[in-house]
């Protein structure tokens, strides 16, 4: 470890082990440290993670507090819904899409103070690590890249208090002993993992969920609600306009109080082992569900079946950490392309835990009501038409037929 830091910045929560960081840097690397925190809707005040920094003996000119809600959800939740992504599935990339815009802001401000690094405070065996750095090196290749977990010492819960406690850091009560388990939240979801859900085979205890009421005790009357699309970004909810971030906290109220977006998910991490987590995405999984509707009516057949092909890999690469790597940048323009007649209106009905949609219209809908009708009409239609296709496509298959036939003859 060479010590020819002069200013880093730390992405910086206000937490214990980001606090340990600050002061860990300030001794181990003399150096000034500026502090970055995010607001990307966590649901936590950051005032008290200013006034720390400040306790801490860091300059007010070096403490950064910023709001990026809106620019979370328009510049990066929007873009990856377009694509109706999911990792393995059933993952909806919550904490993955959340990583490249601190990371972007952090390289930003490091330009703006003339810092020569960077910090973070993601451990030695998840994927923030990998998430954080690529961004980092992708928009300041030479930045220096500090990550504490990978070096120091402090590999215990009772070192880092003790640490803690040297530096006359305040230690909230809570984090004296082990926490039941860790959570990183924003406005997309909260992520839970850790502790008392390693087991993968013990079911998670209620206390875990924080976004989501228990399905069984949402209300036993249906809501619906309806949400309005513009070239596949959600517009508007119920009829009215929204900002990006105020429609995503709305469709989270509803997700919320109707029991939707919970996960129980075992995964594997880029770095090569698998994790159990547990997932609330109230809103995003009202808007997945809500945007596949809108595609299926403006979306033609082979444009959509070739989205789909190419979602799993555009969903890797932003749970690996890919965000600004121009693979991503041209899947993310093929994407866009399939959206400009994505605009319309849903419906759809919330209940206990489920999301059902029950209607969609676009002024460029694909759906023609005369050519699925089973009634007798004057349509763009005639079914003799199909003896020809059918033939037409069987070919090749009543040519591999006749060679069966042959070889069992012999």
């Amino acid at each position: 470890m060479t010590k020819d830091v002069k200013k880093v910045v730390l992405a910086y929560s206000g937490g214990l082990d980001t606090s340990v960081i600050l002061k860990w840097l300030q001794a181990a690397y003399r150096a000034e440290v500026v502090t970055f925190t995010a607001d990307l809707g966590q649901g936590e005040e950051l005032a008290p993670a200013k006034k720390k920094a400040a306790l801490l003996g860091i300059k007010p000119a070096n403490i950064f507090v910023e709001d990026l809600r809106e620019e979370f959800v328009r510049d990066y939740v929007f873009p990856m819904f377009r694509a109706n992504a999911l990792y393995e599935g059933q993952y909806l990339l919550g904490t993955s899409i959340a990583r490249p815009l601190i990371a972007k802001r952090q390289i930003e401000i490091a330009r703006k103070v003339g810092a020569d690094a960077v910090a973070h405070g993601a451990t030695g065996k998840g994927n923030d690590q990998v998430r954080f750095e690529l961004a980092y090196y992708a928009l300041e290749p030479d930045i220096r890249v500090i990550a504490p977990w990978r070096e120091w010492d402090l590999t215990s819960r009772k070192k880092l208090l003790e640490f803690a406690e040297a530096h006359q850091i305040p230690i909230a009560k809570d984090s004296r002993g082990e926490a039941p388990f860790s959570v990183d939240a924003n406005l997309l979801h909260s992520s839970s993992e850790g502790k008392v859900l390693e087991d993968p085979n013990a079911e998670a205890p209620d206390y875990v969920y924080q976004r989501t009421i228990d399905p069984k005790d949402a209300p036993d009357r249906a809501s619906h609600v309806t949400i309005d699309f513009e070239k596949g970004d959600a517009a508007a909810v119920d009829g009215k306009k929204l900002s990006p971030a105020a429609l995503l906290a709305r469709l989270n109220e509803l997700g919320r109080k109707n029991g939707i977006g919970r996960l129980d998910l075992v995964e594997n991490r880029f770095v090569g082992m698998k994790s159990r987590g547990i997932y609330e995405t109230p809103g995003g999984t009202i808007l997945l569900a809500a945007h596949r509707a809108i595609e299926s009516i403006t979306l033609d057949r082979e444009a959509a079946h070739l989205k789909d092909s190419l979602m799993p890999r555009y969903a890797e690469l932003i749970y690996y950490g890919f965000w600004f790597s121009p693979e991503r940048e041209m899947l993310q323009a093929l994407i866009d392309k399939s959206q400009e007649l994505a605009t319309g209106r849903v419906k759809l009905k919330l209940y206990k835990g489920n999301v059902t949609v029950i209607g969609r219209e676009s002024p460029y809908s694909l759906y023609d009501p005369e050519l699925v009708t089973f009634e007798d009409g004057a349509v763009a239609y005639d079914h003799a038409d199909a003896a020809g296709f059918i033939k037409l496509n069987a070919l090749r298959l009543r040519t591999l037929g006749m060679r069966r036939k042959k070889l069992a003859k012999r």
